[in-house]
């Protein structure tokens, strides 16, 4: 079983045994280009050159799972040529066409049809941008993909997404799994534009985050999946589609059949980490060691995560990260405590949210690069209140591509029989520190530094 994970930067490749068991990994990196202030794009061609590298490097197998970074708009012409660069989920230039999105079709309307409000990483607000600013490449669109099913595209000639990757275009009815004629009239989108729509058990596809929710084991309510990657996620199964009525959560539906996601995002979670060891030094062992030596709270200093803006739950992509009650005493170690300790209570922040709309979390599966640090985990278990488990085989998206991958070749019966065979749990950690206080203090900040803003 082969799965496929056409990220941000690199696509990813594994293959694996009938039971889970990591046979090859391979991978091939690529760069963004960011042309203007703001702007994220990258050429398809990329992407097409890394997979086949990666493919090459894998053993030879029909059964293809396909996962991918979420959001971004590939166009093409009536004959399959790429109009433009993709714009990608992180580009942020389509704020006054999310006004236009909501204005037109009506926040309340939209967060009932599509489950979300209009954000600037969708793809429907990149369509509206195309056709104000670029109207001669608008008016040779005929067809519409997402990143990895471009890839699919140009592996089988087939033009088709799953139900997880759809829901996160703004154009997708997901209550009723199907796109959405009202949404799509009303932004001017036909629907030829679009590809047919299976279940991702179907076509062995989904977004990055339900492909990687399915790889640590989330496939029914009761575990979360906690990434600490560049940004922060979490991620609970829902049985029934519920939206929050204010739209700070995304929901969307699952790569199980049958079933829904409901996940708060922070923008800058591992990416915290990452941007404070540019700027003091060191490496994160080092940084781990040093932020172990002081205790919870860190004598009254916080950190406010926002380096980039945030999306859960505030949506305000000027918002800007803070620390706050420095100290002569405070050292690097009490900054990067700080950094692990504000990051996880933002992910509570989602958790949170996540209760409100009836999640009753019993263990989280945490995953991504900061997952390697077992003082984060202990953080963070105990910031949510909830024992945290990471699993013997960490390879994210492309791992629950691969188990799609293995559903569709009839390898397992369904999804939850691919994740009961295939994922286990290496380590657990309970919570064991009390952080009710900071936390009270942390959910100040961010109204605070809005009105100084």
């Amino acid at each position: 079983m082969i799965g496929l994970d056409v990220g941000t930067t690199s696509v990813k490749g594994i293959a694996l045994d009938d039971d889970g068991n990591v046979l090859a990994t391979a991978s091939e990196s690529y760069p963004l280009s960011t042309p203007q202030p703001g702007w994220a794009e990258q050429d398809p061609e990329l992407w097409w050159r890394a997979t086949q590298a990666v493919l090459a490097a894998l053993p030879d197998d029909d059964a293809i799972g396909w996962s991918g970074q979420m959001h971004g708009l590939v166009v093409l012409d009536e004959h399959g040529e790429v109009l433009r660069p993709a714009i990608l989920w992180n580009d942020q230039r389509t704020g006054a066409e999310c006004a236009e999105i909501e204005r037109r079709i009506g926040l309340e309307r939209l967060i009932e049809l599509t489950g979300n409000r209009a954000l600037p990483g969708f793809t429907a607000p990149k369509l509206l941008w195309l056709a104000r600013h670029e109207p001669d490449v608008y008016a040779r669109v005929r067809h519409v993909l997402l990143p990895k099913d471009y890839v699919r595209f140009r592996l089988t000639g087939e033009r088709a997404i799953d139900v997880a990757d759809a829901s996160g275009t703004l154009l997708f009815d997901v209550a009723g799994r199907r796109w959405s004629e009202e949404v799509c009239a009303a932004l001017g989108v036909p629907l030829a534009w679009l590809p047919d729509v299976f279940e991702s058990t179907a076509i062995a596809g989904a977004g990055d985050q339900a492909a990687g929710a399915l790889g640590v084991g989330v496939a029914e309510p009761g575990p979360v999946s906690v990434v600490l990657g560049t940004s922060g996620v979490v991620f609970a199964s829902l049985p029934e589609y519920r939206p929050d009525p204010e739209a700070r959560v995304h929901v969307f539906c699952h790569a199980v059949p049958g079933t829904w996601h409901a996940m708060g995002v922070m923008l800058s979670a591992a990416g915290s980490l990452a941007w404070l060891r540019s700027v003091v030094g060191g490496d994160y062992a080092g940084l781990d060691e040093e932020a172990a030596l002081w205790p919870v709270g860190i004598e009254g200093l916080l950190f406010a995560p926002y380096l980039a803006g945030e999306r859960t739950p505030h949506a305000d992509p000027d918002a800007r990260g803070a620390f706050v009650g420095l100290s002569l005493r405070h050292d690097r170690g009490a900054l990067a405590r700080a950094v692990l300790e504000g990051v996880a209570f933002g992910l509570r922040e989602s958790l949170d949210l996540l209760r409100e709309l009836g999640v009753e979390p019993t263990v989280g599966r945490v995953s991504g690069g900061g997952a390697a640090s077992e003082l984060w985990v202990r953080i963070v278990a105990s910031v949510l209140g909830l024992p945290l488990e990471r699993v013997a085989v960490e390879e994210g998206a492309a791992y629950g591509a691969a188990l799609l991958a293995g559903v569709r070749a009839g390898v397992f019966a369904d999804a939850r029989e691919a994740v009961a065979r295939c994922v286990r749990v290496r380590d657990r950690f309970e919570p064991e520190w009390d952080y009710d206080d900071a936390f009270r203090r942390y959910r100040r900040l961010y109204p605070t530094l809005k009105e100084l803003r």
